[in-house]
Parts: C-alpha cells; structure tokens; sequence
C-alpha cells in the first residue's frame, strides 16, 4: 500500500503537519475502538481489497520526530509528523505484534466499560495470564499501548491506562483536592508527598504555592538530602523527582505547576553523564516514544547541574569512566535534532574525556554544601 492509500487509511485526524493524541471520555474511545473493529470487519468482507488489512500507525522513529516551540510561550516539545509505519499479520515479523495491538485494544474496552484504570504492570499479567503466546514481557504490553495510541489517537490515560508513578514531591506547596483535607508540603517528612498515577486526580488539585523556584531532581537520595535540610526553608522552593528517568504522572504535576505558576523558572540538578542529560531532555522536550502526547507535559526546564564548569569542585577521585550504556546514550542524543548547543557542548566534553561524575561527589565539601551549591548558582544565574 503506498503511503498516501496508508495516510488515507488512518481513523482519525486529517491534519498533515502534526499528529498528537486526544484526551477522550470512556464511551468516545469505546466508540473509537468499534470503529477500528468495523473497518478491520469490512476489509476482510471486501473482494477488492487484501484478505486482511494493515494497520496504519504512526511511526515513532526519529525520522519522523521534530521539534516544535509555542507561539506564545517558549516551551518546545517532541511531535511526530504524519508518516505512518504499518503492522501486518501477512509480514512473518509483525504477525504477532498485530495480534497484540487488537488484544490490547480488547482489554482496554472492557477495562473502560467496567470504569476502571489499571497500571501497565497489572495489564500485563493479566495478558500474560490470557494470551501466554503473544505477552511474554513487559516490553510487549508497552509497545503495544504505544502503537494503539497510535491508532487511535488517544492518551494513554484515556485508555483506562493509568501511570505507575515513582515520583514525590516536597516544599512549599499546598495541594488540595475538593472535599479533601489540604496537604501542606513544607512540613512532611524528607520522603515529601508520593505523586499519585491517576492524572484525573492530579488534574482536579488546586495547587497554592508562594515558592520562587522549582527544582527537579534526578534522583531519591539527593531529594531526600535537600529535604532533611528544609531547603526550601531558606530558598523557596518545591523539589521534585521521578526518582530516575521521569514517568508520565511526575511529568505531568510539573507542567501542572509550570501553568499554574508560569513566573516560576524550573531547574534540574542531574549528574554529569548522557543519561542524566537524557533524563533533563525528557522533561524539557518530551520523548520520541510518546510524541503524540510530550507536548501536554514538555516544560521549559534549565539546567542548573552538574555541569562541566562544576568540574573543578569535585576530586579526580570522584570521576568515573563512561560504561558503553553512556556512550550508546550519548551517541543518540548527539544525533538527535533537539539538542541544544550548549547541551551538545557539555555531552561532547563527556565523550571527549571518557569521565562522569554523580551529583553526591559534591558532599566532599560536606553534607550541607549542595544547598549552598544550588541557592548560589541559582542567584548568579549559573544556568543554561
């Protein structure tokens, strides 16, 4: 099929330029998948055309990945343009997955008809438990999502899918949900608020906040230092994390706040290597695997540390050498079309010298120097 007929194929959207995903009700994606299951009905009834049809998704490859910046903001994200890749049960290698895609699509129906949300994690052992044959691992279940998302050109969330979230958050901040108790951040203990994964419930908070600052962090042990220090007791500010690569449900509280509080500037703190560089790019740009939806939780987020310039504060000692899991990162981030220069500039250093350091190397200057650290790059403006 040329790519045009696939183009024409597509169930929903007609605009050539981007593609994203819809943020439906329950019965609109129920009414999306009978429409999937009619026309995949009337292919097969059809003599003119293949005994079982393709379905036409939206390639997730960096080929078709770009960058696009608001018109009146300056947060730029991830979007996919409306180049299609195809799943056939005729291809040897993609019968499988085409199978996955409409078994998905069975659950998530029924999972929707009966108002609930699950995790990937819970829908995963429960086709594990049904179809063996086709979700022997997590990574099945996870493509397969992406690639009805893709076909039907809804969130994930709208699906029944719900985030699994890892991610918690601390400062001052006072959430409250209607006709619940108010939540006051700025006096919970240093494992600060757990983020929910429901998004509906993250989206019905009213956030209250008279921080200056927000500070994302890479990982649970420094959120957990900055938090027994009280930072934002002497600097104002609410500190989150994902603890490690960010999920969709921290990302999304952060864009929350990024709208909520647009006057209040976003700064990361990662560790010197590709894959801390990686997580700062998820945040601030979104990812390729989830482009249709990284523009509703790309945020404009700088980067505060660590960064070659700090390199002089931390011992050789410290340094460790890059594992091929980096350069492998590294390499696609420096092929990747949204890298920024000075972002370039600082992974380039990485691979030049071989070396990566961890943001705890700082604590040679004892353990309440990275407060310190952050409060004076912050008023120096020592950002990019």
């Amino acid at each position: 099929m040329a790519e045009t007929d696939v183009a024409a194929a597509s169930l929903f959207g007609a605009d050539r330029r981007l593609c994203s995903a819809d943020v439906l009700s329950p019965p609109e994606v129920r009414a999306r998948i009978e429409v999937a299951v009619l026309n995949f009905l009337a292919a097969l009834s059809s003599p003119s055309s293949p005994s079982i049809s393709i379905l036409p998704l939206i390639s997730r490859k960096s080929a078709n990945c770009s960058l696009r910046s608001g018109l009146l903001s300056d947060v730029s994200s991830v979007y996919l343009s409306y180049a299609f890749c195809k799943r056939s049960l005729m291809r040897e290698n993609d019968a499988k997955a085409f199978v996955r895609v409409w078994k998905v699509m069975e659950m998530c129906y029924k999972i929707l008809g009966e108002g609930k949300l699950v995790t990937q994690r819970e829908l995963f052992y429960k086709l594990l438990s049904d179809s063996p044959k086709y979700f022997s691992c997590q990574r099945h279940v996870n493509q397969s999502i992406q690639d009805v998302v893709s076909l039907l050109r809804c969130t994930r969330q709208s699906l029944g899918i719900m985030a699994s979230s890892r991610g918690a958050l601390i400062g001052r901040l006072v959430l409250h949900e209607p006709e619940e108790e108010r939540i006051d951040c700025s006096i919970l203990g240093p494992s600060g608020h757990a983020i929910t994964g429901d998004l509906n419930e993250l989206g019905k908070l009213n956030l209250h906040s008279d921080a200056r600052y927000l500070i994302v962090v890479e990982k649970d042990a420094i959120f957990q230092r900055l938090a027994e220090d009280r930072l934002y007791n002497q600097l104002p500010c609410i500190i989150i994390t994902a603890k490690g690569y960010p999920d969709i449900a921290t990302r999304f509280i952060l864009h929350r706040l990024s709208q909520t509080f647009p006057n209040m500037p976003i700064f990361a703190l990662v560790d010197w290597n590709p894959a801390g560089l990686a997580i700062l790019c998820t945040y601030k740009y979104g990812s390729i695997s989830m482009g249709l939806e990284s523009y509703r939780y790309a945020c404009n987020v700088k980067w505060l540390g660590l960064r070659g310039d700090d390199l002089q504060l931390i011992p050789q000692s410290a340094f460790q050498e890059l594992k091929p899991r980096d350069l492998q990162i590294a390499k696609s981030l420096l092929s990747s079309k949204f890298l920024q220069e000075k972002h370039r500039a600082e992974l380039t250093l990485m691979v030049d010298t071989g070396k990566r350091a961890e943001i705890e190397a700082l604590y040679c200057h004892g353990f309440d120097f990275l407060g310190k650290y952050i409060a004076k790059k912050i008023v120096q403006g020592d950002y990019i």
